[in-house]
C-alpha cells in the first residue's frame, strides 16, 4: 500500500465506484461487450440449429477450435484460485489487493470454457447425460471417458472457486449494506452479507472457513489442468502420448491466467484510482511469476523435442519435426517466440516495473498459450498414422465468431464486476496494513512498534475526500468503520 491510506481512506476509495453515479463510459464499454455475449448466442443457437458441422471440424481433424479454446480459458481461469489459496496458505500479503479481481475473472473464465465441450457434444439437450444422476433410460455417465473427466473435474473447480469468492467478500458486502441509501440495495446486501455484524465469533467462524476453503481449492489447481491434460495424454497419438503433460500445463495455465491478469489490473487501477491499492510492485510481482512460469513452459517444449529424439520412435519423431517445419509451422513459431522469448524481458527489473511493456507483453502471452493449444491439437490430428487420410484444418466463421463472443461474455460479466461489487478486498488490505496490529500505537502516538520493528506513526485522514481532492461520498466515522468492516 502507497500513500499512507487509513482504513477509512481504503472504504471510500473502493465504495466510491460501487456507489456513484454510473459513468457513460461504463455504458459505452458495456454495451460494446454486451454485443459480443449477444453475438455469442446467437452462433450457439445457429450450431445447435444446424449442428456440429458448422464449425471447421473434420476428418481427421475432429477436435478443432472448440477444444483449443476450451483448455485456453480454463488456463485463463487458474492465477485467481492460485493467488487467492496458495498464496493465502504462504501468508503472502501482497495478494490482498489482487485477490478479488483475479477470483472473478476466474469465475467467468470457466463459464466461458463450459460452453465449448457443453455444445460440442452436439446433443447440447442431452448434456445431462454426463452427470451421474438417476434418469428412467438407465444410461449412466462412461467414466473412461475424458469428456466425464472435464465435467468432474472443471465443475469442482468452479464451485469451490465460487464459494471461495463469495464467501471472501462477506464483510466487504456488509460494509456496502450499512452505507446503502436505496431501500433494494440495503435489503438486497443485507441478504448477501448473510447478518455479518463484525462479532468476534463472525470473524473467527469467518476465518477458519475461509482457511478450509483454501485449503480445498489448492489442489484443485494442480488437478484441474492435469486432468484436462489427460484428455490428450491417454491417447496413443504421437505428440500427445507423453508424461510430461500435466505439469506442463498447469504451468502454462498459471503462466496464461496471470498474464490476463496483469492485462486486466492494469486498465483498472488507472480507470479506478486504484494505484496506491494496487501499486507497481504487485505488479511486478506477477511479472516475475509470468517469467518463472514462462521459462518452466518454455523448458516443457525444448524437453519434447529432447524425448521425442531419445525415445527412438520414429512417429513421434515426426510429430515434432512437423510441428516446427510442417503446414502449421507458423504457428508453432507464433507460440515460441509469444511464450519462450518475449517473457524473459522481465529479467530487467525496468521492463518489468513498467507498465506499457507489461501491458504488451502479457497480450502476446495470451496470444502465445493460445497458440499453443492450437498447436498441440491440430498438429497432432492432422496428420496421423495413416497419409492417406491427412487434411488440413481451417476454422469458419462460426469457429471464429463464438471465439470472439466468449470474449464479449466474459468482459459483461467483468464490467458488472466492477460496477456493483467490491473491486478490491476491504477487510483483507486492512489486515495487511500496520494499524492492524493491536500494538501499532503506543505511548504518545509518536511512534509504533510492529511485530518487532518501528514504524512511524501515520495520522488518520481526512477520509475518501482528502484522497481524490473532494467527492460526494460521506466518509465514516472511525467507530462506524471499525463496526462495519472490521
Amino acid at each position: 500500500m502507497k500513500g499512507g491510506l487509513t482504513f477509512n481512506d481504503i472504504t471510500e476509495l473502493v465504495s466510491y465506484h460501487a456507489e456513484r453515479k454510473t459513468p457513460k463510459a461504463w455504458f459505452a464499454a458495456f454495451a460494446v461487450a454486451s454485443s459480443g455475449a449477444v453475438l455469442l448466442l446467437a452462433m450457439l443457437a445457429y450450431q445447435v440449429y444446424n449442428g456440429v458441422g458448422v464449425w471447421g471440424n473434420n476428418q481427421p481433424v475432429a477436435w478443432g477450435w472448440p477444444i483449443v479454446n476450451f483448455v485456453f480459458w480454463v488456463g485463463i481461469g487458474h492465477a485467481g484460485t492460485l493467488i487467492s489459496a496458495i498464496l493465502f496458505l504462504f501468508r503472502q500479503q501482497w495478494r490482498t489487493s489482487i485477490n478479488r479481481a483475479a477470483e472473478a475473472m476466474t469465475i467467468f473464465a470457466v463459464i466461458c470454457a463450459l460452453i465449448f465441450p457443453t455444445f460440442h457434444v452436439g446433443r447440447v439437450w442431452a448434456i445431462y447425460w454426463t452427470l451421474p444422476i438417476p434418469n428412467q433410460m438407465e444410461m449412466w455417465p462412461q467414466f473412461k471417458s475424458p469428456l466425464l473427466w472435464d465435467v468432474f473435474a472443471v465443475s469442482s473447480y468452479f464451485l469451490v472457486s465460487l464459494i471461495f469468492w463469495y464467501v471472501g467478500m462477506v464483510p466487504d458486502l456488509a460494509t456496502f449494506r450499512d452505507r446503502a441509501k436505496g431501500f433494494f440495495r440495503k435489503r438486497i446486501l443485507g441478504f448477501l452479507s448473510l447478518g455479518w455484524t463484525g462479532a468476534n465469533r463472525h470473524w473467527r467462524n469467518y476465518e477458519k472457513a475461509y482457511l478450509l476453503l483454501a485449503g480445498l481449492a489448492t489442489p484443485l489447481v494442480l488437478s484441474v489442468h492435469s486432468v484436462v491434460s489427460f484428455d490428450f495424454a491417454v491417447s496413443i497419438l504421437p505428440g500427445w502420448h507423453t508424461t510430461i503433460f500435466p505439469p506442463y500445463f498447469v504451468a502454462g495455465a498459471i503462466f496464461s491466467g496471470f498474464a490476463m491478469v496483469v492485462t486486466l489490473l492494469v486498465i483498472t487501477r488507472k480507470i479506478y484510482s486504484l494505484e496506491n491499492l494496487i501499486t507497481i510492485d504487485h505488479l511486478e510481482k506477477m511479472n516475475v511469476i509470468i517469467l518463472v512460469t514462462g521459462t518452466i513452459v518454455g523448458f516443457a517444449y525444448i524437453t519434447e523435442f529432447f524425448m521425442a529424439w531419445y525415445s527412438g520412435l520414429e512417429y513421434e519423431q515426426y510429430a515434432f519435426l512437423n510441428r516446427a517445419f510442417g503446414p502449421y509451422a507458423w504457428a508453432y513459431w507464433i507460440m515460441m517466440t509469444c511464450n519462450l522469448v518475449t517473457p524473459q524481458l522481465f529479467w530487467f527489473k525496468k521492463l518489468r516495473r513498467s507498465i506499457p511493456v507489461m501491458f504488451t507483453l502479457s497480450i502476446f502471452v495470451n496470444i502465445g498459450m493460445w497458440f499453443e493449444r492450437f498447436v498441440i491439437t491440430i498438429t497432432s490430428l492432422h496428420r496421423d498414422f495413416l497419409p492417406s487420410s491427412w487434411g488440413y484444418y481451417t476454422p469458419t466463421m462460426v469457429d471464429v465468431l463464438t471465439f470472439v463472443g466468449t470474449f464479449g461474455l466474459f468482459f459483461t460479466l467483468f464490467l458488472l464486476f466492477l460496477r456493483f461489487i467490491p473491486i478490491v478486498a476491504m477487510a483483507e488490505v486492512k489486515t495487511a496494513l500496520p494499524e492492524s496490529d493491536p500494538h501499532h500505537y503506543e505511548g504518545d502516538g509518536q511512534v509504533a512498534s510492529t511485530r518487532g520493528r518501528d514504524v512511524p506513526y501515520i495520522k488518520p485522514s481526512q477520509g475518501y475526500q482528502s484522497y481524490r481532492g473532494g467527492s460526494q461520498s460521506t466518509p465514516l466515522s472511525d467507530d462506524d468503520e471499525n463496526s462495519s468492516a472490521a
